[in-house]
């Protein structure tokens, strides 16, 4: 363990007791990575803070001391946001995870930000009321993660991502201060600083306390599933859905290699021979969910499905979701590693970059499997490859890389919901001007002026400039040439 690390022990100690504190190096191995596990780091310390005054007593002892600092929530991110610093503090709130308050006359809840995105939706419930953002893994992710990343799922569609649902945050700045951004009330005067802190991925500071807006649950739901011969008969189905002036609750999209690896994993029993399925959930009035229920089913017939199936209680429903649900889990049964890529592209481009993808994947001979957000255009392509194969790494990382430059080609972007955490701040560049990039720097500056908080995420530093991530062993190509140094 680094020296400075050591001299704060005893502190760190005596702020989050000595079961808060983590120094064993078989423990710390647990949080060397997130959810993108190719991007590992053993951190130089944990601890597991229990209130927001013990997060802020540990980033003010950070800041005194010039350490890093990386929060982390349950480490599902999916860019390397919460990667540890190797000479720094990972403040991992998976202690703080208790719903304080559940205020259905104003449709809040306030939350602390280990709690599990999905219990918030369980402790409304019986109250007639959920929380509507919902990652694919929103059994295990937190709300804190969520807020990091401004996380999305399957009905950001119609309901928007965690920034659309956060209306307050206590947060702990860099130099150890807890302040207040936003509450209870839909809108706050002045700057938007708490549109800016969702999404930051960590590097402004910790979010300790969470006023969410809650949403009557729907008084009808309903989900049908088609399988399409194609990806473009899939597509143009869902083209068709949303001129119709249909607007879903869901439209997700599969192809056959994430059926494959979905009916390997959980049998979900989707139609054989399918090149591609829908799922298209629609809520709302009763009325309105069957009538346009209806025109969803003809509009899938018209462009070709040739099975269709709707689900008549919630655990029909349940199944038709179970294969999409695990279809980032479900790879692994049909690949030794995978990279599960983010960006998103407008409705529009999506056939165009689909085949783009294929032709990637025949070229490079390293599978891609498609799942996604169909309606909203956020990809998830699941690169597959052996890691035992020698250059297959490499071969997948550039493919990913290729996709996140397909994305930005056709006037997308490099994330739709993951973030962009170490995995992809190279790509960032490419999006932006020298001059965005140093506007954002400021910014963050404003926050964190020692440049502790979350170091190398999001943005690009001379570390990273030209250097595509990805897997990479053996001396670095620019190190090799003399042209940069690896610290």
């Amino acid at each position: 363990m680094p020296e400075p690390l050591h001299t704060l022990l005893p502190r760190l100690r005596a702020i989050c007791g000595e079961d808060g504190v983590i120094t064993d190096t078989a423990r710390r191995r647990t949080y060397e990575s997130d959810g993108i596990t190719y991007h590992a780091a053993l951190p130089g310390v944990v601890v597991l803070p229990t209130s927001t005054a013990q997060v802020a007593a540990v980033l003010g002892l950070c800041a005194e001391h010039g350490v890093p600092f990386v929060p982390r929530g349950a480490g599902t991110g999916l860019s390397a946001g919460a990667l540890p610093h190797t000479e720094g503090v990972l403040v991992v709130t998976s202690r703080m995870r208790s719903i304080l308050e559940i205020d259905i006359a104003n449709e809040r809840a306030v939350v602390q930000p280990g709690v599990a995105n999905l219990d918030i939706t369980r402790a409304a419930a019986p109250h007639g009321y959920y929380y509507a953002p919902d990652p694919s893994s929103q059994q295990v992710c937190s709300v804190g993660g969520n807020i990091a990343e401004n996380s999305g799922g399957a009905h950001c569609l119609k309901y928007g991502f965690t920034v659309n649902h956060v209306l307050g945050l206590e947060v702990v700045t860099p130099a150890g201060e807890v302040v207040r951004l936003g509450g209870k009330a839909a809108d706050a005067p002045g700057y938007d600083l708490l549109g800016a802190f969702i999404g930051s991925e960590g590097t402004l500071g910790v979010a300790t306390e969470i006023t969410v807006r809650l949403m009557r649950a729907p008084q009808k739901v309903r989900t049908l599933l088609a399988a399409f011969e194609t990806m473009d008969a899939g597509g143009a189905a869902v083209s068709a859905i949303i001129a119709a002036g249909v607007l879903p609750a869901a439209v997700e999209m599969m192809d056959a290699l994430s059926i494959e690896a979905a009916e390997a994993a959980v049998a979900c029993g989707y139609p054989s021979g399918a090149g591609a399925v829908l799922i298209v959930e629609l809520d709302g009035p009763a009325a309105d969910v069957d009538a346009q229920f209806e025109e969803v089913a003809a509009l899938c017939r018209a462009e070709g499905a040739f099975e269709i199936r709707t689900a008549s209680d919630a655990a029909e429903r349940a199944r038709i979701w179970k294969g999409r649900k695990s279809a980032f889990a479900a790879v692994g049964r049909i690949s030794p590693a995978y990279i599960v890529q983010d960006g998103v592209v407008p409705r529009t481009a999506l056939p165009e970059v689909l085949r783009r993808i294929a032709e990637l994947s025949a070229e490079s001979g390293i599978r891609v499997a498609n799942v996604f957000h169909a309606g909203d255009g956020n990809l998830h392509p699941l690169v597959l490859f052996d890691d035992a194969e020698p250059g297959a790494p490499e071969r997948a990382a550039e493919v990913s890389g290729a996709i996140l430059d397909l994305c930005i080609e056709h006037g997308g972007s490099i994330t739709g919901e993951h973030g962009v955490g170490v995995d992809k701040a190279c790509h960032m560049p490419e999006m932006f001007t020298p001059a965005d990039l140093e506007t954002m720097d400021l910014f963050r500056g404003a926050f964190d002026p020692a440049g502790i908080a979350n170091p190398e995420k999001l943005l690009p530093t001379p570390r990273l400039c030209g250097e595509r991530p990805g897997v990479r062993k053996g001396v670095h190509p620019l190190v090799e040439r003399g042209a940069a140094e690896q610290f």
